[in-house]
């Protein structure tokens, strides 16, 4: 009887045994091991993917606050005395050459420690006079102004007519009654090496995109 115990305590063993090995001795297949390593490999290349992705946009991102920096400044305008063109909270955007720079273009200028936004009157050497009446006349020749509120000499306390002179620009804002420009001593001439760039194109609010034209 004692020997029958044990045997039937060995079977019992190896059944158990048989059984560990069927819950806890599972092998994956060949085909399940395949499909793991695709899983993983394709984990990697879209990693691989957005690391190179996001590398392009940071190069791209830095390339473009380069080219503002540099070429295209972008700003926001402050204030009423470009209207109707240009109205407060315009975002707009200039080309920094002052040889592309010509009558009637607007500027972006710096004055103390401001950028102010003007139209372009007079080129260097040109003759501007303003008369009492809101007049502009460059080398005696009326200038026909359509973009402008109204007619009005404004604030000016220079004497008219006034000489641009050399490497300079005289300039006005197209909302003469407020605009603060070239008719004020303070203001003045605009040098070149003040000059910001010249004003070419408006890129929000969305509606009003497009070209800054006369």
């Amino acid at each position: 009887m004692i020997r029958t115990g044990n045997r039937d305590r060995s079977r019992d063993r190896r059944k158990d045994a048989k059984n560990d090995l069927k819950q806890y001795g599972f092998m994956p297949s060949l085909e399940e091991i395949n499909m793991e390593l695709k899983r993983r490999t394709e984990a990697s290349d879209r990693y691989k993917i957005y690391k190179k992705f996001l590398s392009s946009l940071i190069v791209v991102a830095a390339f473009t606050v380069l080219i503002a920096t540099l070429w295209l400044p972008v700003m926001k305008v402050n204030g009423t005395s470009m209207e109707p063109l240009l109205i407060d909270g315009d975002i707009i955007v200039a080309v920094k050459d002052v040889n592309l720079i010509k009558h009637g273009d607007i500027i972006a200028f710096y004055y103390n420690d401001k950028v102010l936004l003007k139209r372009v009157l007079g080129l260097p050497g040109d003759t501007v006079m303003v008369d009492k009446s809101g007049k502009v006349y460059v080398n005696n020749k009326y200038i026909d102004e359509p973009y402008i509120y109204e007619k009005s000499l404004g604030i000016c306390n220079v004497t008219m007519p006034v000489k641009v002179q050399e490497n300079s620009f005289f300039v006005l804002g197209d909302n003469r009654a407020v605009s603060i420009d070239s008719r004020s001593a303070d203001v003045g001439n605009i040098h070149f090496e003040r000059v910001v760039g010249k004003i070419v194109l408006r890129v929000y609010p969305f509606q009003r995109m497009g070209s800054v034209t006369n």
